[in-house]
């Protein structure tokens, strides 16, 4: 098992190496292998960077986000300005059709309101809205409709995990209820939490997953 302090420099390291990122206002705490970043990052994206990188780390087993965005002069923007343009983005998203999305601003926090047919286009919107300029923080209350869910939910989860990676995800438990996706047992990474319940989002039929899953 890694130690903390190799830990804490594995981290570092990789925050430094991700060119998408300037780490340099941001410090890294470890302890019993959570890791904490601290600090400032200039715009949400980089926020949301920062924690990718940090679950690309072997070893880590959760991580807590102190991080508060200081957008540098000229980058803030009104909301009415920024929430038209979230809505002109979202239009321009494939996948995504008319204004399925409803979009409030405050103070350049971000809350997604609406109805989708599917989950990975609750995931689509959520991440064109994450790198756009003058965004804080977002808030996704987009439902997914319960209209043509697919039989065997469940099954089509565990087979998109076996086409992933079966050894990977052989300690997931998959429980399914009305389209509500229950992931529980163990994986091996963050990185792989995220994958796992990126694969029950993007399964027919699914309206909300509860992530139970531990990082070993």
């Amino acid at each position: 098992m890694k130690l903390d302090e190799a830990l804490k420099q594995d981290v570092e390291q990789e925050l430094a190496w991700d060119l998408a990122l300037d780490a340099s206002g941001i410090e890294v705490g470890v302890r019993d292998r959570i890791v904490t970043l601290l600090g400032r990052v200039p715009d949400y994206a980089q926020k949301l960077a920062a924690e990718r990188a940090a679950e690309r780390v072997a070893g880590c087993r959760a991580i807590v986000l102190e991080l508060s965005i200081d957008p540098p002069p000229g980058a803030e923007h009104p909301d009415a300005d920024l929430a038209a343009a979230i809505m002109s983005a979202l239009r321009w998203q494939a996948g995504l059709t008319g204004d399925q999305a409803h979009v409030e601003v405050d103070r350049g926090c971000v809350t997604l309101m609406g109805e989708v047919d599917w989950g990975y286009q609750r995931n689509a919107a959520e991440k064109v809205v994450s790198r756009m300029r003058g965004v804080v923080g977002v808030a996704n209350r987009l439902n997914v409709r319960n209209s043509e869910a697919a039989f065997e939910v469940a099954q089509h989860i565990s087979a998109a995990l076996a086409r992933r990676a079966q050894r990977e995800f052989a300690g997931i438990h998959i429980d399914e209820s009305n389209g509500v996706v229950t992931l529980s047992g163990t994986v091996a990474s963050l990185r792989e939490r995220r994958a796992a319940c990126g694969a029950a989002w993007a399964t027919r039929g699914v309206r909300a997953v509860v992530d139970r899953l531990s990082v070993q």
